[in-house]
């Protein structure tokens, strides 16, 4: 685990370009700019051969979309395999809605993702294993989160994070496990988005997505972590706001005292 990847992310200052969901647009840009990396966000295909070009990374968020966005999306992740930028992908609820799987999966058709992230209902979903999904959440099934994580990255052929009270990110070899977090990010509509851009920003800064991937959700979830245990009797609203302050102040040496992963 690299954890002086945040050292490297700050003093890079990478420049994200995110295609955000607008219900958490604000939390995201604010999340990349706290964390030590530049957000640009933008709704204009008209420009998005010029900004795959200016990021040192691209994130993708399908989290509400029209069909002049998905054609955007499709766009921009094309622009961003032809440039060579490390390219993440957040498939909101493609689990849940038949609509949504549908376009995720002519998306995947049309560019190729570095990372994936996602809770256990859309994993499960784009790996082609029966889970019943709820929204954006993560929903009841069963079956082996590992072996489902695992089964996705060989058949989208990059590096996915499955995100929930323990993280799974693999890239279908390599197998981590972050144990770090807390319940409160479950309680902000807005968590899981931030981590995909951030994730994003620490694949700015080293080529080996894997290794990126699992670096950057140790990072949140110590963040969140540490933030939740300073005050027991913490609310949501309290939480997202030292959740910012702290991704602009926590230190490597900090998050190496309580980092928990196998």
């Amino acid at each position: 685990m690299k954890l002086s990847l945040l050292n490297d992310l700050r003093q890079q200052n990478p420049i994200v370009f995110n295609i955000s969901n607008f219900v958490t647009v604000q939390d995201v840009a604010n999340g990349i700019n706290a964390i030590g990396a530049s957000p640009i966000m933008s709704e204009e295909v008209a420009e998005a051969d010029e900004m795959v070009q200016l990021a040192q990374a691209v994130c993708l968020n399908l989290g509400a979309f029209t069909e002049p966005q998905i054609k955007h999306i499709k766009v921009t992740g094309q622009l961003a395999n032809k440039y060579h930028k490390p390219l993440v992908i957040d498939p909101v609820a493609v689990g849940a809605v038949a609509y949504r799987a549908k376009v995720a999966e002519d998306l995947l058709t049309a560019f190729q993702p570095d990372v994936i992230r996602g809770n256990a209902g859309e994993i499960a979903a784009l790996a082609g294993v029966d889970w019943q999904a709820k929204g954006i959440d993560a929903g009841s099934g069963s079956g082996n989160l590992v072996s489902i994580a695992q089964s996705c990255a060989i058949k989208r052929r990059c590096t996915v994070i499955l995100s929930g009270p323990t993280d799974v990110i693999t890239d279908g070899k390599r197998t981590v496990q972050v144990l770090n977090g807390t319940p409160l990010f479950q309680t902000h509509v807005g968590s899981g988005d931030m981590l995909s851009s951030i994730v994003a920003a620490f694949c700015a800064v080293d080529p080996d997505y894997f290794e990126a991937a699992q670096t950057a959700c140790l990072v949140f979830a110590g963040i969140g972590q540490r933030v939740a245990q300073s005050d027991p009797q913490m609310g949501s609203g309290t939480f997202i706001i030292k959740l910012m302050d702290a991704l602009q102040q926590t230190t490597v040496a900090q998050l190496e005292e309580l980092a928990a992963y196998d």
